[in-house]
């Protein structure tokens, strides 16, 4: 086969041994090809448009930004950029976020290289690659959990131990609006107090270590 019959990958990983492996595994294909590596978001934005490949495999903890930033960025310009995310996070927000900036597939790192050919296959055939873990962790999503920008402000606060007068003096609000905040955070995550609201958002990829 020739390399311009080839699927054309484009890796972004910033960890170098994951990259390393992922594109091993890719270049072993009689029909898929590593196009260029990524290891930060600004990288991933400069290698996809001189190099154009027909799938990006994108991780979403980056360096300099997330992924689905990259994801969106990319497609605002080419809205037939196929993306699949590559990551360690299964909350059902991270995978919400990904797949409604226009990623196609969800691969949870870890999983086995046949994982990884079948959604490059899928992918690049047009269709979505979601893997049990993903499916059930979006179908267990609340509808009713959505955040505001501001509560997820106040609950990124609340995950790094700030106090509500701490988080007051840093959004410049008033404490009495911060209480009322985690009150409504604490409602749509259906918890009962700030510790359960800060395990529940870093289970739910809400926020972020």
């Amino acid at each position: 086969m020739s390399e311009e019959q080839k699927i054309r990958i484009l890796i972004c990983d910033d960890h170098p041994i994951m990259r390393f492996g992922i594109a091993a595994i890719i270049q072993s294909q009689p029909n898929m090809m590593v196009a260029a590596q990524a290891g930060t978001a600004a990288e991933a934005v400069r290698l996809f448009w001189e190099h154009r490949p027909d799938i990006t495999l994108m991780d979403l903890r980056l360096p300099d930004k997330s992924g689905v930033e990259v994801i969106r960025e990319v497609r605002r310009a080419a809205p037939q950029a196929r993306f699949i995310v590559l990551t360690t996070y299964e909350g059902d927000e991270d995978i919400h976020q990904a797949l409604e900036a226009g990623a196609m597939g969800y691969l949870i790192k870890g999983m086995p290289h046949e994982a990884l050919m079948e959604a490059l296959r899928k992918v690049h055939a047009g269709r979505n690659f979601l893997p049990p873990p993903v499916t059930r962790a979006l179908a267990s999503r609340m509808p009713d959990g959505e955040l505001s920008s501001r509560e997820r402000e106040v609950l990124s606060l609340l995950v790094r131990g700030k106090s509500n007068r701490e988080i007051a003096d840093e959004l410049s609000i008033k404490e009495a609006t911060v209480k009322s905040h985690v009150s409504v955070i604490l409602m749509r995550l259906n918890v009962a107090d700030r510790t359960q609201a800060v395990v529940v958002a870093l289970q739910r990829g809400l926020a972020h270590l």
